[in-house]
């Protein structure tokens, strides 16, 4: 059974995992569509995840166009009371061709936020995460910083939402977001979702330690980085033994990782699986879940059986020496938010 840990410095309290819903939706609708669940497949994985106690839920308006929200928020207002679960939502991403439907101007944040409520079929979102630095949206202008704090301090003004996030960017980026909002009064981040994994660390340089001196909650997507760290390609990006590893995202996962090391240390992950008699994936997610500033970690699956291991990992404890041996490999690699996107 999972613990409930506190979110930074806020009082929203949170489950030690936090299921991904990129891949629940409508089969075929969306960037993710040839591995998306639909309702009645994703069905079992919500109730066994709340029945482990996992109760914190994330989302994005982006995930199938819309899609991901409508399954989601159907399946939580069926399988437990409003008070019972928390769940977050994204808002930034382009959701269509129109000038305005995209960004994180005042109007698209409060159409947005909207949308995502009526495909959620709920009141208000309990954490509201900016998917993305208001300049680093692709295809979209540079909003004023002041203008997207401002409208975000609203929808926490008007009860849309309780509490708010940011996601992968620059830590003085992130420094200048929270500035901006405490010298205003305006409502600050509780949360960073960033991209961290035991071959992608580049975050351990500035942003970790920043949110660790002000308590912001850490909560990394792609801790298995993208099915690497799980065993999903043995060897090379061409090796792929999964259904979305051998479609379309590996692309995407190509362009994610790079440097010799990715593949020499998640190799390294299987000698240790096999040491601690654990699948890699757990003890990949138990390195992460070892580390001081992370609080609840974003994690995808597409099968009961996935689930049940990674609630496991959490009861994991890796000795210093294999710590040491896991990260021995690493090769710093350029910011991939250097690259214009990550």
């Amino acid at each position: 059974m999972l613990k409930a840990v506190q979110l930074g410095n806020s009082g929203l309290r949170a489950s030690q995992l936090c299921l991904g819903t990129m891949n629940f939706g409508v089969p075929g609708r969306g960037h993710q569509g040839d591995w998306t669940l639909d309702i009645d497949a994703a069905r079992p994985i919500f109730q066994a995840a709340l029945d482990k106690g996992l109760f914190y839920f994330d989302c994005a308006d982006v995930y199938g166009i819309g899609a991901s929200e409508e399954v989601v928020g159907a399946l939580l207002r069926e399988l437990a009371p409003r008070s019972e679960y928390v769940l977050a939502t994204k808002v930034a991403m382009p959701m269509g061709a129109g000038a305005n439907q995209g960004g994180l101007s005042r109007k698209h944040i409060l159409e947005g936020v909207d949308a995502s409520l009526e495909r959620l079929g709920l009141d208000y979102i309990d954490h509201l995460v900016i998917h993305r630095h208001p300049h680093g949206v692709p295809g979209h202008v540079e909003t004023p910083i002041e203008e997207t704090m401002e409208a975000l301090h609203d929808v926490v003004k008007a009860g849309k939402a309780l509490y708010l996030g940011a996601s992968s960017m620059f830590a003085w980026q992130f420094a200048e977001l929270q500035m901006t909002a405490l010298a205003n009064g305006w409502t600050p981040f509780i949360s960073m979702q960033n991209h961290y994994n035991l071959v992608y660390r580049e975050e351990e340089r500035e942003m970790m330690p920043y949110c660790e001196a002000h308590d912001i909650a850490v909560m990394p997507w792609s801790p298995l980085a993208r099915g690497i760290l799980a065993g999903a390609y043995q060897g090379g990006f061409e090796a792929g033994g999964t259904e979305r590893s051998r479609g379309g995202d590996k692309n995407r996962t190509e362009s994610l990782y790079h440097g010799e090391h990715v593949f020499p240390v998640a190799e390294r992950v299987i000698e240790v699986a096999q040491k601690y008699e654990k699948k890699p994936a757990q003890i990949a997610l138990a390195w992460m879940l070892g580390k001081s500033y992370v609080h609840a970690p974003i994690v995808g699956v597409s099968k009961l059986e996935q689930l049940e291991q990674l609630v496991a990992a959490t009861e994991i404890e890796l000795a210093p020496e294999d710590v040491e041996y896991l990260e021995a490999l690493y090769q710093p690699v350029e910011n991939l938010l250097s690259k214009g996107f990550s």
